[in-house]
């Protein structure tokens, strides 16, 4: 039996996220909640702790304490084996400069790479909303040869594909990359849809050292992975592709089957959001076989009791997380992260309300997301009237209002 590659993980977590402002004032996309209590970095963090690939670096840049912290306090593997996930800033051991793109960010971090001398280096986002087995990925890196790249590629429509990098294949080699094309070549026999790179790669530890290296002095780069190294590595003849339709996740339905999202945008957000509340959902967080992992706050259970009017509190179609108490409120299709307080004859529906709003009597919470700590008064109406939110808030293309961390919104 050929002995096991060993494995390093490398978490790309530095992107400034500006398209989720204001979810990304003052923290960073992948410490942007999402679902009650998750992070969007819990995840891919997940999926490499269900797949047992246990040494992992996460390398942020942008207002990345919450995200540290986070990662510092829930993440904590046994280190009797070597195991580990912890946070890396941009250090500039290379010059007084920030990470100038996910290649650059490898490149500045080489003695991550150096110090654990893996067979195997896996570089994924942290910010995109799946269940997937790397480990499968890994196997099929190796199965056809382990030199080079493997970039896992997924459907997306013509629309979309856009804001990705776009794959042109060859059987199982990846012909021709094109990142963020105004006009990506579509799939053969497959009109209106493209071949979207996911940003997840398998390389082998030599050709991604040697590739970023080499990008680093090449003074016309951009320095990003999916611009630079991906393409030139595409061109050498060394670029494989791998079909994230057939990663098989234990405990996966068939309606979530190939579940993927990219939550760039305060719209994509808030779509992947309620996703979570429908009956039987395109994302399901329920799947104990493959669980996602995150902190626990040490909070009571939810309480629906009756307000002071004597009104009953109740949820529809919702979520609701330890410590919020629905208090005479009612709640559909929304979910309630913890710690929230909704008062007597209250009314949020189609919402996202993260942790530790306060939800005053009579109000009006529609199609709208409130950030943590926010406080809305008694008798204010938030998605009600359009023109007086954009007056007030960011407002998406789509109609959802944005609450600002820490707002208090009075009538």
């Amino acid at each position: 039996m050929a002995a096991e590659p060993t494995v390093l993980v490398i978490i790309l977590a530095g992107g400034e996220g500006k398209r989720l402002h204001p979810l990304t004032v003052d923290r960073a996309k992948p410490a942007v909640p999402f679902g009650g209590p998750y992070r969007l970095v819990d995840f891919v963090l997940s999926n490499f702790a269900n797949a047992r690939y246990l040494k992992i670096v996460v390398l942020t840049q942008y207002k990345s304490h919450s995200l540290d912290r986070h990662i510092s306090v829930t993440w904590r593997f046994s280190t009797l084996l070597g195991n580990y996930v912890t946070p890396v800033p941009a250090q500039m051991r290379r010059g007084p400069f920030w990470f100038a793109g996910s290649a650059d960010a490898i490149y500045q971090n080489l003695n991550l790479i150096s110090d654990e001398t893996p067979d195997i280096v896996c570089v994924f986002g942290a910010d995109h909303i799946y269940r997937m087995d790397p480990r499968q990925m890994v196997e099929q890196h190796l199965e056809a040869g382990g030199t080079g790249v493997t970039v896992a590629g997924i459907p997306v429509s013509l629309a979309e594909a856009r804001e990705f990098g776009v794959m042109e294949t060859n059987g199982e080699m990846i012909a021709r990359f094109h990142e963020k094309s105004a006009t990506p070549p579509e799939m053969s026999g497959r009109p209106g849809w493209c071949l979207a790179s996911m940003g997840n790669y398998v390389f082998d530890t030599a050709t991604l050292v040697r590739a970023v290296t080499e990008d680093a002095t090449d003074l016309d780069s951009k320095h990003d992975l999916g611009g630079n190294v991906i393409p030139n590595l595409t061109n050498e003849g060394l670029a494989r592709w791998y079909d994230f339709g057939t990663n098989d996740v234990p405990g996966t339905t068939e309606i979530g089957r190939g579940y993927w999202r990219d939550v760039g945008t305060i719209d994509a957000y808030y779509d992947a959001n309620m996703d979570l509340v429908a009956p039987e959902p395109l994302f399901d967080l329920y799947n104990m076989s493959w669980p996602v992992f995150t902190a626990h706050l040490p909070l009571p259970p939810a309480k629906l009791v009756r307000g002071p009017s004597w009104a009953p509190g109740s949820a529809v179609a919702s979520l609701l997380c330890q410590g919020s108490i629905i208090s005479g409120g009612h709640v559909e299709n929304s979910i309630i992260s913890p710690d929230v307080y909704v008062d007597d004859h209250s009314v949020v529906s189609d919402s996202i309300v993260l942790h530790g709003v306060h939800v005053g009597q009579n109000a009006v919470v529609r199609r709208a997301i409130v950030d943590k700590n926010a406080y809305i008064g008694s008798g204010v109406r938030i998605g009600v009237d359009p023109t007086h939110d954009r007056e007030r808030f960011t407002v998406s293309d789509s109609g959802v209002c944005v609450v600002p961390k820490g707002t208090r919104v009075e009538v």
